[in-house]
């Protein structure tokens, strides 16, 4: 019989973060993690808490991955995570005393508390920071396989019935060092420069160049930092405000030599 709650994660050498994740989700009455071909030991760590099933394919992209490991889902709701995420003992004892009792949203939003070097980072835009993760698995609004966006990064569900906000938070260990953080923003923006390729948004002109490598960061920075009170968040807010400054300067850049190499 179908249990209630089923949790989807994707995961790729995941040692350093996945049992945390899986223990905050030991409730739930699976969790299927979908693997890409880890070579340390996150199969094993994941294989040793009783709910979890592994499964294991080669990598498709963030969005038909994370819809895979959905459709392996048998619970009538899904909780969608990342692996270096965690639910708070709060949003645990509220998911478990939300669904048994059939409520009316299909789906909800959970916010998400990021943390820059180990640092609660709560302005500048990076809180709530509310995402679309838990979800009814058969809900008429989802239209298997297409419930995240078939996107190269940054994928989200697309969702347009009834919609409710949970009260506590999914704890985001984003960037626990500087050097994690500057490897994915390589990757990232690499990413991000092959979705602007792929609308069309490339910049090409001097004048566009200029606008998107250089000035748009800084006014971003600039208003993410002090017009919205980034700076309270001390040295580590700095520094994540700086960096994803950096991140849209990269992205706009590498599209650009994507496109001159094409």
């Amino acid at each position: 019989m179908p249990g209630l709650l089923s949790v989807a994660i994707i995961t790729l050498n995941e040692e350093a973060n996945i049992a945390r994740t899986l223990r905050s989700v030991e409730f739930a009455d699976e969790v299927i993690v979908l693997d890409s071909g880890s070579t340390d030991r996150t199969l094993e760590i994941a294989a040793s808490f009783p709910n979890v099933k592994v499964a294991t394919q080669p990598w498709k992209g963030f969005a038909a991955q994370k819809n895979d490991a959905i459709e392996r889902c048998t619970g009538t709701w899904v909780l969608s995570l990342d692996a270096d995420e965690r639910l708070s003992d709060e949003l645990q004892t509220e998911i478990r005393a939300l669904l048994p009792h059939n409520p009316d949203a299909d789906a909800y939003l959970l916010r998400r508390r990021n943390l820059f070097l180990r640092r609660w980072i709560r302005r500048g835009g990076y809180y709530p920071d509310a995402k679309l993760r838990l979800f009814r698995r058969n809900a008429a609004n989802f239209a298997p396989p297409s419930r995240f966006s078939d996107r190269p990064v940054h994928e989200t569900i697309a969702f347009d019935g009834r919609l409710e906000t949970l009260n506590y938070d999914i704890i985001h260990h984003v960037y626990p060092t500087i050097e994690t953080c500057l490897d994915q923003m390589d990757r990232y923006s690499t990413l991000g420069a092959e979705l602007l390729v792929e609308r069309g948004e490339v910049s090409r002109s001097w004048g566009a160049i200029l606008w998107n490598v250089v000035v748009l960061p800084q006014l971003i920075f600039l208003w993410k930092f002090f017009f919205r009170l980034g700076f309270l968040d001390g040295r580590e807010g700095f520094l994540i405000h700086a960096y994803h400054s950096t991140y849209l300067s990269w992205t706009h850049a590498k599209a650009w030599q994507a496109s001159r190499q094409r």
